[in-house]
């Protein structure tokens, strides 16, 4: 969940969208994930299976549902893993880049971006989908690795930073209005997907009727803290009209002169933005083993 939102969107919603106030961006979409997550929390206890909302929707509703749902889920977590992908490489490109190592542009991008294929993204995605072939518990020992260095990198962004805040630059605070927060909540929305993922554990998770529905609303109450924070810090730094950029956070490190701390930001990006890949095509694949056994893909 931690990944592509706060190190990508952060700055460009601040920047065109809603100012400073892009905490109150995140606090909105945090409500609307938390009820979503409550309710995933009530259905993952009370049906603990892998299928997620495919499933439920097969439970309380009707196949037809179901088959809806399950390919939509599908869609989401496949196009999103090419999505984050395809982010990845220009993360990757953009530091290597830093040392003189440059990579052919053809391939960096699919035949529709004027490349031939993104090399990168399907070495990682293969690497990825790997290590999830070995088992849960491996995949879980490379997730919490990620998920380590991922928190480190924002908290080592958060102490350099803290100290250059100029409060002035959080005025005006709302310079977008009331609307501005709303159009950036609709797109800081995106940064929470991954709650729902945590359903499609329920069949590997130990007591699931305790652990899951925990599981889903600390890290939803952890995701909203990190961000708040990050965005107040982010915004307090350099003026919130230079921060649209990809990666903000490096940005706003070298815009005080920590290079050094921007290229670790940078590196950790990298490593975090896998995790988030890991998992998608943790939660597709369930959510594929599911439909399989209901008859909707082949087993």
């Amino acid at each position: 969940m931690i990944g592509t939102g706060i190190l990508v969107l952060t700055g460009i919603v601040a920047a065109t969208t809603a100012g400073p106030a892009v905490i109150f961006s995140f606090l909105v979409a945090a409500v609307a994930s938390g009820l979503i997550g409550l309710c995933y929390s009530e259905l993952s206890t009370s049906i603990p299976n892998s299928g997620s909302a495919y499933i439920y929707a097969w439970v309380t509703i009707r196949q037809v549902m179901a088959f809806f749902a399950g390919w939509t889920l599908l869609g989401v977590y496949i196009t999103t893993t090419a999505t984050v992908a395809n982010g990845w490489t220009g993360y990757v490109h953009s530091f290597l880049a830093e040392f003189g190592v440059h990579l052919p542009k053809a391939f960096l991008a699919a035949p529709s971006a004027g490349g031939i294929m993104n090399l990168p993204a399907i070495i990682m995605i293969l690497f990825i989908t790997l290590v999830l072939t070995k088992g849960t518990s491996e995949s879980k020992l490379l997730n919490n690795i990620l998920v380590i260095i991922k928190l480190t990198v924002i908290f080592l962004f958060i102490i350099v930073s803290v100290k250059h805040i100029r409060p002035t630059h959080w005025h005006p605070f709302f310079p977008y209005g009331s609307s501005g927060i709303m159009v950036g909540a609709s797109t800081v929305f995106f940064t929470f997907l991954g709650f729902d993922a945590l359903a499609t554990s329920a069949e590997d998770a130990k007591n699931v009727q305790h652990n899951l529905p925990r599981a889903i609303i600390i890290s939803l109450v952890v995701l909203t803290a990190l961000y708040v924070a990050v965005s107040l810090v982010m915004t307090g730094v350099v003026p919130y009209k230079e921060l649209n950029v990809a990666e903000a956070m490096a940005f706003v490190l070298l815009e005080k002169g920590h290079t050094l701390t921007a290229q670790i930001v940078s590196a950790g990006a990298i490593l975090g933005i896998m995790a988030v890949v890991l998992t998608f095509v943790y939660a597709g694949a369930n959510i594929t083993m599911s439909m399989s056994r209901g008859g909707f893909l082949p087993k």
